[in-house]
């Protein structure tokens, strides 16, 4: 029987097997058993109708051997258990068929390789009889792999009882090493030594993160703790302040329409009050606060917001110049030769000598009949006049200060919007407004009057504007009775509006901030007359007789207030 038809459980081949001797196979003549005689008695030869049949190659085969030096029998195969292996024919290259008859095996061996043949037969059924004590079954159980200790731990998980350890880190992160006592040829006390290195490590990054924790959780309470107290203290605790009454002397200007809190900012940027907070709430306690006007203050540093207030309240402690709306710049000479203990007319010298000086802007002086170059250019408000200062230091805030306005309401583009000349027209419409609108509601109507008067194709005026206050501006008077309109028609002055059409040569004052809006941002309407019956009243009109039967009105009004 050959290696492919045995299997590892199978029995071995016997010569008691009852198949023994059948003649299965056409090839070769018959031979005896090859175990012994008595064997061979017992499987008589049996005829075979090709056994006349001469195989040359028969006799060769088994008579003569390969070498001549067994006999013709085979030498024993270490590999071949059973010493049952067929020849090979050397010609074909093949071995007999797996039913060859028992004539085609070859002689019998000698007695001591047949004994130790059968010696290793039966220590194979033995072992083969034996159950693996984890495998069930008749095959043999597979060999379990060796390891040696000193194999290392990284190539099979069942090498070590012990579980796995990882691949060990790099050298940059795992520290210093460990200690040097350790035997490094041993891999027990390899992985030893790398447990104790991974729990120092791990303890070192639990170290770390439970600092970084803690001064992470530190700067949490630390900027809650902060801006909590900042918002407590802007929400329910007093504004930071200073005490007392304050040292040294500070000269502070306050802008006009600046609120309270706007103030608060100014005093704490020149160092007077700690706080605009602290202002605030001594303005809020303080009844007379609301009376505070804007103009140039003589204040002391580091004082307290209820010191600053009650400082500030004292007439003394101003020293500002306040210009009302309107006015015009002769009246503003003769006011600040007034504040500064000047004679008369000072002021208006410097203005006439050093306009030039002035600060004005390149647009202003665009006409040789102005009377004055300063006119609408000294902007209302209030000014620091205090100590030693100059006529013209006091000209020169003012000419800044509406510099700066002219600037913020883009005077020339908005000139050119209306399809005026120049941006000194605006500021004269501006001018006229405020003089003839009595009540700042109504400014937005008294600039729209303007502007129609001044249509060249109005057949209610013609192009004329007919205001009172040119020729008052004119005549540097200030009166309702300018005369009748034939006499004003001959009044040969450039700013006679009844007999020269379009505007004046220049502004007839210094208008304030809501005639100069109301200047560029004109209302709506056809009127060209108005006339204000009392401060909650101005009545308008399209045309002439409209306009006298209000005029009829108003005189009913100012009968009844004379009488």
């Amino acid at each position: 029987m050959t290696e492919y038809g045995r299997g590892y459980g199978s029995e071995p081949w016997h010569p008691e097997d009852p198949l023994y001797g059948e003649q299965g196979s056409s090839r070769g003549q018959a031979q005896q058993p090859p175990w012994d005689g008595q064997q061979a008695a017992r499987y008589p030869q049996q005829q075979d109708p090709y056994a006349q049949q001469q195989d040359p190659y028969a006799q060769q085969q088994y008579n003569g051997g390969w070498d001549g030096t067994q006999g013709g029998q085979l030498p024993y195969d270490p590999y071949d258990p059973y010493g049952q292996q067929p020849p090979v024919d050397p010609y074909s290259g093949t071995s007999p068929d797996y039913y060859a008859t028992p004539d085609a095996y070859p002689p019998p061996q000698p007695q001591h390789l047949q004994q130790q043949a059968q010696q290793q037969q039966m220590q194979q059924q033995q072992q083969y009889q034996q159950p693996h004590p984890q495998q069930q079954g008749p095959y043999p159980p597979q060999a379990e792999p060796h390891y040696d200790e000193h194999d290392g731990p990284g190539d099979d998980w069942r090498a070590d009882p012990e579980p796995r350890e990882p691949e060990p880190e790099h050298a940059f992160f795992a520290g210093d090493g460990g200690d040097d006592d350790h035997d490094d040829n041993d891999p027990r006390e390899a992985r030893r030594a790398g447990r104790e290195r991974r729990g120092k490590k791990n303890k070192r990054r639990s170290g770390t993160a439970c600092l970084v924790v803690a001064l992470v959780f530190a700067g949490a309470v630390g900027a809650v703790g902060y801006f909590g107290y900042d918002f407590f203290m802007a929400h329910f605790g007093s504004a930071p302040d200073y005490e007392g009454e304050g040292s040294g002397e500070i000269q502070v200007d306050i802008p006009d329409g600046s609120t309270l809190s706007e103030m608060g900012q100014i005093l704490q940027r020149e160092g007077v009050i700690k706080s605009p907070g602290a202002f605030t709430e001594a303005a809020g306690e303080n009844k007379k606060a609301n009376s505070m006007q804007p103009g140039t203050y003589t204040l002391r540093k580091q004082m307290s917001g209820a010191a600053a207030i009650e400082l500030m309240l004292d007439p003394k402690s101003r020293n500002g110049l306040t210009i009302r709306e309107g006015l015009r710049a002769a009246d503003v000479y003769k006011l600040i030769d007034q504040k500064l203990h000047l004679k008369t007319g000072t002021t208006k010298g410097v203005a006439k000598r050093d306009a030039k000086n002035l600060g004005l802007p390149s647009w202003a002086n665009d006409s040789s009949k102005m009377k004055d170059p300063l006119e609408g250019f000294l902007y209302p408000s209030t000014y620091s006049v205090g100590g030693k200062v100059k006529p013209a230091e006091v000209l020169k805030q003012m000419v800044a200060r509406a510099n700066q306005v002219y600037t913020k309401y883009d005077l020339e583009g908005n000139a050119r919007k209306l399809k005026l000349d120049s941006p000194m027209q605006l500021l004269t419409v501006a001018s006229l407004t405020q003089a003839e609108g009595k009540y700042k509601h109504d400014f937005v109507k008294v600039a729209r009057v303007v502007y129609n008067r001044l249509k060249p194709n109005n057949t209610e005026t013609y192009g004329l504007l007919d205001f009172d206050s040119t020729v008052n501006y004119a005549k540097s008077q200030s009166t309702l009775d300018t005369g009748s309109v034939d006499n004003l028609r001959n009044f040969n002055d450039p700013y006679n509006t009844y007999k020269f059409k379009g505007l004046p040569p220049g502004p007839i004052g210094n208008p304030g901030e809501v005639a100069l809006k109301s200047a560029i941002d004109p209302a709506k309407g056809d009127w060209y007359y108005f006339v204000s019956i009392n401060p909650e009243k101005t009545l308008f009109a399209e045309t002439n007789e409209q306009h006298e039967r209000n005029r009829r009105i108003y005189e009913k009004e100012q009968e009844k207030n004379k009488q």
